[in-house]
Parts: structure tokens; sequence; C-alpha cells
């Protein structure tokens, strides 16, 4: 309907390989850097987010380094070194969740972490699945937290589960359980003693912030610390901070962050407007993350998808989530 819909469905991206990157996480030494890639922390007190130094784009650093391909290696380095959202997988949230904030805790830096489990998600399309039902996905949300501990976390919460209660992707029938589900999540990660928790609410092209800002209080936004805009997508930060300023206004003045990660270009417009969303060409990596933004309403601009991973098998990309270097490549070389 409205030609963007499923933000997280391409941004599912780490949903994949979240499990594959635990063993790294929890392992590694000093939790710093990695010895083939060198990627290290950026500094704390603009951007306080833990860089994984066994990302996709760090092993494709070091992978590129390794042959001489210097060039691309430096390029590829641009992403590897800024800090990116790490996604839960399904079957072990509390090992994953304490995995990462474990490694993030050894680094003295925050863990950032994407919540993307809810039953039904993403209607039945690319990225369906989620939790078989309530209980398991409740389960779900203990073990997250029971992984996070008293470790310093903020997560994004639930790319696309509001919004496709508002534009009519989500079945009636489950729109009750939803809001209770989401509700009980803020609720038991806001318990946790640093955990922050980010609400997802669409994108500046989807609609209008009147749609929205009521289904987002009767999913518990209040008890949040805010919302999230722009997961997964394409829109400028300046559209970004218009958008969320005007929700804000309708939700308390609640506070949000932006995803940055590939908005340097802004929207593709020159296909199909409901494709458009899926590995458009073209695009550039957007502002680093960093919690010194151009408005004080936005907390931080955070990569919560990661940048070189497909969005699906569109445009002759590979599985949602999986690593896909000549896109990140491009991404890379069209950013200063």
């Amino acid at each position: 309907m409205y030609g963007m819909r499923g933000a997280g469905m391409r941004a599912s991206a780490a949903v994949l390989g979240a499990a594959l990157l635990v063993a790294g996480c929890s392992s590694g030494g000093d939790g710093d850097k990695d010895a083939g890639a060198k990627i290290t922390q950026q500094p704390k007190a603009g951007d306080p987010f833990w860089v994984n130094p066994d990302g996709n784009a760090a092993k494709q650093v070091a992978a590129y380094a390794k042959s001489g391909k210097d060039d691309e290696a430096e390029q590829i380095r641009k992403i590897a070194e800024q800090p990116t959202g790490e996604w839960i997988g399904p079957e072990n949230p509390e090992q994953e969740a304490q995995g990462f904030t474990e490694a993030a805790e050894k680094a003295d830096r925050t863990a950032l972490l994407v919540l993307y489990n809810i039953p039904h998600r993403d209607c039945g399309q690319y990225s369906q699945g989620g939790a078989a039902d309530g209980d398991a996905y409740r389960t779900w949300i203990d073990g997250v937290a029971a992984g996070i501990g008293d470790r310093s976390a903020t997560v994004i919460l639930e790319p696309d589960a509001v919004l496709h209660l508002v534009d009519g992707c989500t079945p009636e029938e489950f729109h009750e359980e939803r809001y209770d589900l989401l509700k009980g999540a803020i609720g038991k990660l806001k318990s946790l003693k640093n955990t922050k928790v980010y609400l997802d609410a669409g994108n500046a092209g989807w609609g209008h912030p009147d749609q929205i800002f009521q289904p987002l209080q009767w999913a518990g936004i209040a008890q949040a610390d805010g919302f999230a805009v722009n997961v997964s997508n394409f829109y400028s930060t300046k559209d970004s901070i218009a958008y969320g300023k005007q929700l804000s206004a309708k939700v308390g003045n609640k506070h949000f962050v932006i995803d940055t990660s590939r908005n340097g270009n802004g929207p593709y417009t020159a296909g199909k407007a409901d494709e458009n969303w899926c590995n458009p060409p073209g695009r550039k990596l957007g502002e680093s993350p960093t919690t010194k933004t151009a408005d004080p309403l936005v907390d931080a601009y955070v990569w919560v998808k990661r940048p070189g991973e497909s969005d699906g098998t569109c445009k002759g990309g590979p599985k949602a989530g999986q690593w896909w270097a000549s896109y990140a490549l491009a991404l890379a070389k069209a950013s200063q």
C-alpha cells in the first residue's frame, strides 16, 4: 500500500547470522580487535556502541587484505569499524544476548541489539516467521533479558510490528495479542538495570504520524525510552528527523533514534515503488553512528541494518541477511 512495507523484513539481515557471531564475540580476547582486520572501537564519548571485531565486514576486510586487495579492504573498513545492530536469533536468545553484551562490556561499550521475533512476523512475506505463539515469544524475551542482565544494552524492538498493525498487513485477529506482547517486552526489558528500549515506529515514507501514534501508545511507548525510525530504510536523516519530531509531539515528547546505515543518498525512486526497499542500487552509507546528533530529541544515529548484508533475493542479491561483498563495496565506494 505504501510501497515501503516491511522495513524489518529487509533488515532481518542478521537474524540468520547472529548465532555464528556469538562464538567469536564471547571468546574474543580483549574484545577490542581482530588479528586479521585490526578492528578497533570508536571513541566512546561520541559513539558508545560496541563494534563487533568478528562481524562479516571485518572478515571481509581481512580476506581482502590477505589477498592483496588493499584498496578494497580499506573501503570495507568504512563499514567494519562502525557499530551495527546485532539481531538476536530465535533459538538461543539468552546465549546470544549474553555473548554480545559481555563482549561489549569487555570493550567498555554498549551493545546494540535488535529483537525481531514477534509472532506472525512480516505478514508471511520474505521474512515470515517469528515465535510460534505468544507464550513462546514471552519465553524468548525472558531469555534475552536474562542474557543481558545488568550489562549495558540498547534495544531496537520489533521492526515493523506496530507498522503492520496500522497498514493492514497483520490480520485483525492478532492485534490484541501483539499489543500485549510488545507492552510486556518493553516492561521486561526496562526492568533491567542498564537497558534502553526503542520501539520501531516506521519511516518518513510510509504514511503520517497521525496513523501510528495511538498504536504506539497501545504498545507501551510510554514505558520505553523512545522509538526508532528508518530501520533498514533509506530516507534522509533530515526527513527522518522531521518525521520523528512530528511523532514525538504526539507520544509525550519521546526521544528517538534514526537508522542512518544506508541513507546517504536518500531513497531509490527509479524502480517499482513496492521493490525500492530491496537492494536498491546507487545508495551510500549515511552518518556514522553517534550520540552527537543534529537535534536534542534524537538520542543517536545508529546502524540497525548492517550495511553489506542483503535485503533478499532481488536485483541479484543472495538471501536476506547474507553478506554481499559487491553491494557492500558499492555502498562504501559511494561514501566519502
